[in-house]
């Protein structure tokens, strides 16, 4: 009986607990990010404003209209698409904040029915 409520003050201290999150901060400015291909840590950067997004990452350039939902929420498409891939929309949500960096999820915007829907994590530092 003791452990069942110790169980349950725990669980209701937990569910009490919020993640801080000042998105408006992080609507526009310049950002770095870590990724990892083939067990290679690279890092990468993007530029925000309220309409476009530029990523420079491996030499390359890349651009994407940015459409918000919310204030921690928007829909990224790429600009110039190169294959099927790139002209899905993908779905952003920002998680939590800091000071300078948020973390965030990323799926693609449109569920495909056959496939399970694939949500990746990531954390984005503030440079600018």
């Amino acid at each position: 009986m003791r452990t069942t409520l110790i169980i349950v003050c725990c669980l209701l201290l937990t569910s009490c607990y919020t993640f801080d999150r000042n998105c408006t901060d992080f609507k526009t400015g310049t950002f770095e990010f870590t990724y990892v291909v083939d067990g290679i840590e690279k890092t990468g950067k993007f530029v925000r404003t309220e309409a476009m997004n530029i990523d420079y990452f491996d030499s390359k350039i890349d651009s994407a209209s940015v459409r918000w939902i919310n204030d921690c929420e928007f829909i990224q498409t790429t600009v110039n698409p190169k294959s099927m891939a790139e002209q899905k929309a993908i779905h952003f949500k920002i998680l939590s904040t800091t000071k300078d960096t948020y973390t965030f999820e990323y799926q693609l915007a449109v569920k495909d029915p056959y496939k399970r829907a694939r949500v990746e994590k990531g954390t984005a530092k503030k440079i600018d």
